[in-house]
């Protein structure tokens, strides 16, 4: 974990990339799509940050991964995952180690995010309680896709491979509910959305921060009214799904 966080150091720019894209998400689609968008049918702009600022916090943590999966395939082509595994150490601290370093990696990278919605006027409307469990679910979701980040970082064959995944991760964070409510778009891509993990993460955290209309009226997708429940329970299916796999990829990497 040290060693991640010496590299992050000497190597300034990874971390600047990370944050470029949200920070230019934030400018773009509050300011300049923003002025176009009624998410909350008071006319085209209003409450409009205090609907996207939620949102761009969940798909900040969403993309997250993709950094992972580079991080891990780069030490893995310089031989470092070889030199851990010929170490007296369980197969499990490798992944859980990547996994502590980047969930604290990711509390910077949301207390920047966040400080930057406070200045230009974002401000959650919640309790200070509500307000930490909002922020709290967002590391619960950026925790689960740690460990989809390092098993594909560990099946990926090279980090030009890893660094096409924004193909992957660029319809997950957008397909969803950060922008716009799946009730705006087509039958099908509306489902899609709303049944999105993003989707879920950036609902729950909307009635956390008490965003005016989230949480209101009758939902169209099941998904929607249990958003809280979707918070919890997709990141601990993927944990489920993702760290026994993760564990394994690292055993077998010489074979």
């Amino acid at each position: 974990m040290l060693q991640e966080f010496m590299h992050l150091v000497r190597q300034p720019s990874t971390f600047a990339w990370q944050l470029g894209m949200p920070v230019m998400m934030v400018l773009m689609f509050v300011y300049v799509f923003g002025s176009a968008m009624d998410v909350t049918g008071q006319g085209a702009g209003e409450g409009y940050i205090d609907y996207a600022m939620p949102g761009l916090f969940a798909m900040t943590m969403a993309f997250g991964f993709m950094n992972t999966a580079f991080e891990v395939t780069l030490k893995k082509e310089k031989g470092f995952m070889d030199r851990f595994r010929s170490m007296p150490m369980s197969s499990s601290a490798v992944v859980t180690g990547r996994g502590i370093a980047d969930i604290i990696h990711a509390a910077i990278d949301l207390t920047i995010i966040a400080a930057l919605a406070l200045i230009i006027g974002w401000r959650s409307g919640g309790s200070p309680v509500a307000t930490l469990a909002a922020f709290g679910l967002l590391l619960w979701l950026r925790l689960a896709l740690i460990f989809v980040g390092v098993f594909l970082g560990l099946r990926l064959k090279n980090s030009e491979a890893a660094g096409s995944l924004f193909a992957v991760a660029f319809p997950i964070g957008f397909i969803s509910s950060v922008f716009a409510p799946p009730e705006m778009m087509p039958g099908w891509l509306g489902a899609i959305a709303a049944w999105n993990p993003v989707s879920s993460t950036a609902n729950a955290i909307r009635e956390l921060f008490a965003t005016p209309g989230a949480g209101q009226g009758e939902a169209q997708y099941w998904i929607d009214g249990h958003a809280l429940a979707g918070a919890v329970g997709w990141p601990a299916l993927l944990m489920v799904i993702f760290i026994p796999l993760a564990i394994r990829q690292f055993k077998n990497l010489s074979k």
